[in-house]
């Protein structure tokens, strides 16, 4: 299960990216026509206010970074052109062997999915407070399963053939143009010395921990949402109250 260290110097580049769509409401006040941005564009939106994205932001920006250090990737994804949509990235090292990269789901390490022969072991260090094994299915189809600390497996198809550039950033408008009545914000943290993931989700918030899920009690005041946002992903206050006010409303 080793991962390139090329590949993996890119990826770390992402360490402190979170998933958002908070970016995705404020652009609707402060861009003239909502649709997706360019990844100079996210750059500078980084620099100035610590925003990043959704998955398709992160994808995108994902693949334009790949392709600037000389990696071969393209983008796959599912429910396009729906709310349902996700999108993640394949990467391909010198010999052509495939690597799922998925900052959207705030996957730890890109995970290898050409194995010499079928591996029925769960594996560490990939994602966040679960353990995880790969499945061919048929074609370009690899299954994934989670194993929690519970004991719970779960599993999610991932259709890996590439789609079109065209497509995708087709499929980027779309989503841009979409809004949720409710924000969603996941980011990787330590907690306890350990790996973790913590989700704000319909104004509810939990870590995903080696021990299980642990709620947070619910935040009263939208501001008080603000600061556990702040605290969590680093993005500036204004830009997360201004997008929070947006889903309050909408909600």
């Amino acid at each position: 299960m080793n991962v390139p260290e090329e590949l993996l110097a890119v990826w770390r580049r992402f360490d402190d990216f979170p998933m958002e769509n908070l970016t995705k409401a404020w652009c609707t006040q402060h861009m003239d026509r909502q649709k997706q941005r360019e990844v100079s564009l996210m750059k500078e939106h980084h620099e100035q206010y610590g925003m990043t994205g959704n998955c398709f932001d992160l994808a995108l920006w994902l693949l334009h970074d790949l392709k600037e250090a000389g990696i071969k990737a393209y983008g796959i994804g599912r429910g396009l052109m729906t709310d349902a949509a996700h999108v993640a990235v394949i990467a391909l090292d010198e010999e052509g062997r495939r690597y799922l990269c998925d900052l959207g789901d705030q996957w730890l390490s890109p995970i290898p999915l050409d194995a010499e022969s079928p591996d029925e072991k769960w594996h560490r260090g990939f994602f966040p407070a679960a353990e995880i094994r790969t499945f061919l299915i048929s074609g370009n189809e690899i299954e994934v399963h989670y194993l929690r600390p519970n004991g719970k497996v779960s599993k999610q198809v991932f259709d890996t053939g590439p789609i079109d550039e065209d497509v995708l950033w087709e499929a980027a408008d779309y989503s841009q143009k979409h809004i949720k009545s409710f924000p969603h914000v996941e980011c990787r943290v330590i907690r306890h010395g350990k790996s973790a993931h913590w989700e704000m989700n319909d104004w509810q918030s939990f870590f995903r921990t080696d021990d299980g899920i642990i709620l947070e009690s619910p935040a009263g005041l939208l501001e008080e949402w603000a600061s556990r946002i702040v605290e969590k992903t680093g993005i500036h206050r204004n830009v997360v109250e201004e997008a929070l006010r947006i889903y309050e409303k909408i909600g």
